[in-house]
C-alpha cells in the first residue's frame, strides 16, 4: 500500500501544474555585470514566498538538500572565480534530522564571478537545483541562460505588455458591501456531519475487507496466538488490544503523505477531481484493481516485505513486536485491501472539503474496522466459535467489489470527458453502461456466469441471492432513469448533469435553465431586464455542484425562484476550454509573479480567488448589475436554508 500511496502522490506532483491556484513558492531572476573585458558576474535573485524557506548551498549533512549550481562547459569555455557567494541565511537546529540547517527566508542570492577563457563564447548555462519548504520540501530546478555580449544581459523584474494589463484590470471587480460575503454566513451542510459519513464509508470498507479470504482465516489465528502465548487472559487481551490499535494507526499513517503535499498547495489534491489526464490514469487503476478482483491476476506486493516485518516481530517482541506484526497484516493483505483502499482514496478525492482530511478520516475508519475483530474475539474468545468457515462466499465477496470498482472507475473517464469537452461519455451512456455491469453482477450473483476463481457447481446461498435481487432492482431503478421516468436523485453528482444529454443540444445549463458563462455579458443582461444576478462558480466535476442542482435547484419553489427572479452566471473553474488569443493574457500579481491566464476554467479561478477570496465550489453570491453584494455567500447547502438565502437576497434587491 505504500508503494501504491508514492505512485499516486508522485501523480499529483507532476499534475499539480493544472491545479487551480498557481502560485509559486519561488519567484526567480537574473542579472549579469561585466566586471572587465574578460571577468563578469552572473547573479540570479529569488523571491521566497511567506512562510517558506530554501536552504543554502552550504547547509549541513545530514538535513535537508543543499541548493546547488552547476554551470555548463566549466574549463572549457570559461573558468569559475572561487565559489559561490550567498546573500544572508537564517541557521536553526532541525528537529526531524538533528542537524543545524541553514537557509533563506523571504530573498535570496548567489553570485559567482567567472573569467573567459573562448573569446567566441556568447552565453552561459546555469542550472539551480534547490529544496523549498513549508511544512514538507519539494525540490526543484531553474534554468538560466546568460548571453555574454558588448551589451551585458539584465533582467529585471517581469512585465506584462499593455493589453495583460488592461484585461487584468478587468478582472477585479469594485464591489460594494464586500464584508457581506462573510458576515452571518448561512450554515452549510456541517463539515463535522460530512467527516462522519467519510470515517463511515472508511468503517464500511474495512468491514468489507475483513470479508475477503486475505483477511477473514486470519482473525481467529491471531487472536489464538495472542490468548495462547501471552501467559495470562488479561495479558492477552492487552496485546490484542494493542494490536488492533497499530492496526488503526498504521493506516492512519499512510494518509500522512497526503497532508504534507496539502500544504504545499491547498488545491493540488483537488486537481484529482479536475484534471484530465489524471482522472484518465484513476480510471485505468480502477479497472485494473476490478479485474485483480475477478481472479485474473493478483495483486502482491514483495513477499520479502512480509518476511521481514515477520521476522522484526520475533526477533523484537513486546510492543515492536506486535507492531511488526500489525505491519506484516497490512502487508499480506494488500491484493484484497489495495484495490478496497485505492477505491476510498477516490470517494475522498470526489467529497467536498479537505481532501487530506477526509482520507485521514477514512483510513482510521477503515483501520478501526479490521482492527475491531481483533480486539473483540479477544475479549469474547467463545465468539470464535460462531465464526462462518472461510470458503466460496469470500470469493463472492471479491468479485462482487470488483464491479464496484468498475461503476466507481467510470466516474473518473466521465470527469475526463466533462472537463475535456470530449463529449463522448454522454448522461444516456454513462447510466446505460452502469445497467450493463449491473446486470453482469446480477447474472453472477444467481450463478448465470462465473469467474476463474469460482468453484465449480457451487450452490447459490440465500444471501447471495438476496444480493442479486438487490442488484436487479438497482438495474431496474438505473433503467427507469434512462427512460425518465425517475430523476435518479439518489446518484446526484455520479452520473453526467442532465444537460449534459445526447438529445439536449441548445441548452447546456442546469435543469434547462437560461443562464450565462460570461460575467459581463450576464452583468449586462441582469441591467437590462434590471434583475439580481445569481452568481455560480461551479465545475464540471464537481460531485455537490451537481447535488445542489438535482436535489436543490429541482425543488419546484426554488426553481422557480432562479428562473423568474434571478438571471444566473455560471462559471466553470475547471473549464479547460482555452480562450480565443485575442483573450490570453499574463496577470502579475502584487509579489511580481506573472500566471499565464489561457483557458476558461484559469480566468474564471483568478476572478473568484480576486474578488471573492474563496476557491471552492459549489460557491454562490448574489449581487446586483450595480456590483452591490445582497447576501452573505453559501457553499452546499439544503433546500430549505437556500430558498431562504434567495429570497433575503431578492428583498435586499426590491428594496
Amino acid at each position: 500500500m505504500n508503494k501504491f500511496l508514492l505512485i499516486v502522490a508522485s501523480l499529483l506532483i507532476v499534475f499539480s501544474g493544472f491545479s487551480q491556484t498557481d502560485d509559486e513558492p519561488v519567484l526567480w531572476t537574473q542579472e549579469l555585470h561585466k566586471i572587465s573585458e574578460t571577468e563578469y558576474e552572473l547573479v540570479v535573485k529569488a523571491d521566497i514566498l511567506k512562510d517558506w524557506h530554501v536552504f543554502s548551498q552550504f547547509t549541513e549533512e545530514g538535513g535537508s538538500q543543499p541548493s546547488e549550481l552547476i554551470f555548463d562547459k566549466v574549463g572549457e569555455q570559461y573558468e569559475l572565480i572561487g565559489a559561490a557567494k550567498e546573500s544572508e541565511t537564517i541557521t536553526e537546529f532541525s528537529d526531524v534530522f538533528e542537524v543545524n540547517e541553514t537557509f533563506f527566508k523571504e530573498k535570496l542570492t548567489f553570485t559567482q564571478k567567472i573569467k573567459i577563457l573562448d573569446p567566441k563564447l556568447n552565453h552561459i548555462d546555469l542550472l539551480v537545483y534547490y529544496q523549498v519548504c513549508k511544512d514538507v520540501c519539494i525540490p526543484g530546478e531553474k534554468e538560466f541562460v546568460f548571453l555574454i555580449g558588448e551589451e551585458p544581459l539584465n533582467l529585471e523584474e517581469k512585465t506584462i505588455d499593455e493589453r495583460s494589463v488592461i484585461l487584468s484590470e478587468a478582472l477585479i471587480l469594485d464591489l460594494k458591501n464586500k464584508d457581506l460575503l462573510t458576515e452571518g454566513l448561512e450554515d452549510t451542510i456541517d463539515s463535522k456531519s460530512s467527516l462522519w459519513m467519510i470515517f463511515a464509508l472508511g468503517f464500511l470498507g474495512g468491514l468489507i475487507a475483513l470479508l475477503t479470504p486475505c483477511v477473514f482465516p486470519m482473525i481467529p489465528l491471531t487472536v489464538s496466538f495472542f490468548t495462547k502465548q501471552s501467559g495470562t487472559k488479561s495479558k492477552g487481551i492487552t496485546n490484542a488490544i494493542l494490536y488492533g490499535f497499530f492496526i488503526v494507526l498504521i493506516y492512519f499513517l499512510l494518509s500522512l503523505p497526503f497532508h504534507l503535499f496539502d500544504s504545499v498547495d491547498s488545491q493540488i489534491l483537488n486537481t484529482i477531481a479536475t484534471n484530465v489526464w489524471l482522472n484518465v490514469v484513476f480510471f485505468v487503476v480502477f479497472v485494473f484493481f476490478a479485474f485483480s478482483f475477478f481472479g485474473y491476476y493478483e495483486l502482491t506486493l514483495p513477499s520479502s516485505w512480509a518476511n521481514k516485518m515477520d521476522n522484526a516481530s520475533s526477533k523484537a517482541g513486546g510492543v515492536i513486536g506486535i507492531f511488526f506484526m500489525a505491519v506484516t497484516l497490512a502487508i499480506v493483505s494488500f491484493s484484497c485491501t489495495g484495490p478496497i483502499l485505492g477505491g476510498l482514496l477516490g470517494s475522498t478525492a470526489l467529497a467536498e472539503g479537505d481532501v487530506a482530511t477526509n482520507l485521514s478520516t477514512g483510513m482510521i475508519g477503515f483501520g478501526a474496522a479490521l482492527a475491531l475483530p481483533f480486539a473483540l474475539f479477544a475479549l469474547f474468545p467463545a465468539w470464535l466459535n460462531s465464526l462462518p468457515k472461510s470458503g466460496g462466499w469470500m470469493t463472492t465477496v471479491k468479485v462482487v467489489l470488483g464491479f464496484l470498482e468498475l461503476a466507481l472507475a467510470l466516474k473518473f473517464l466521465s470527469n475526463a470527458d466533462l472537463v475535456g469537452h470530449w463529449g463522448i461519455l454522454k448522461r444516456e451512456l454513462f447510466i446505460a453502461i452502469w445497467i450493463i455491469l449491473f446486470v453482469l453482477l446480477t447474472l453472477y450473483l444467481f450463478g448465470v456466469i462465473r469467474f476463474p476463481h469460482d468453484p465449480k457447481n457451487q450452490k447459490i446461498s440465500t444471501t447471495r441471492k438476496t444480493i442479486g435481487l438487490i442488484s436487479a432492482v438497482f438495474v431496474l431503478y438505473l433503467s427507469l432513469g434512462l427512460a425518465k421516468i425517475t430523476n435518479l436523485k439518489l446518484l446526484s453528482g455520479f452520473p453526467p448533469p442532465d444537460f449534459y444529454s445526447l438529445f439536449q443540444k441548445e441548452n447546456d445549463c442546469p435543469l434547462g435553465l437560461n443562464c450565462f458563462k460570461d460575467f459581463n455579458e450576464g452583468m449586462a443582461y441582469a441591467k437590462k431586464v434590471n434583475k439580481p444576478v445569481l452568481l455560480d462558480f461551479t465545475g464540471w466535476a464537481c460531485v455537490n455542484c451537481r447535488k445542489m442542482e438535482e436535489n436543490v435547484w429541482s425543488d419546484p419553489e426554488v426553481y422557480k425562484i432562479l428562473k423568474e427572479e434571478y438571471i444566473l452566471i455560471s462559471l466553470y473553474i475547471d473549464d479547460r476550454k482555452e480562450l480565443p488569443e485575442l483573450e490570453q493574457f499574463d496577470y502579475k500579481y502584487e509579489s511580481g509573479r506573472i500566471k499565464h491566464i489561457e483557458t476558461v476554467g484559469q480566468k474564471w479561478g483568478t476572478f473568484q480567488t480576486l474578488n471573492f477570496n474563496a476557491a471552492s465550489q459549489p460557491y454562490y453570491v448574489l449581487i446586483s448589475s450595480d456590483l452591490e453584494i445582497l447576501n452573505s455567500a453559501v457553499q452546499y447547502t439544503d433546500t430549505e436554508t437556500y430558498k431562504a438565502w434567495l429570497l433575503q437576497g431578492l428583498e435586499k434587491y426590491n428594496n
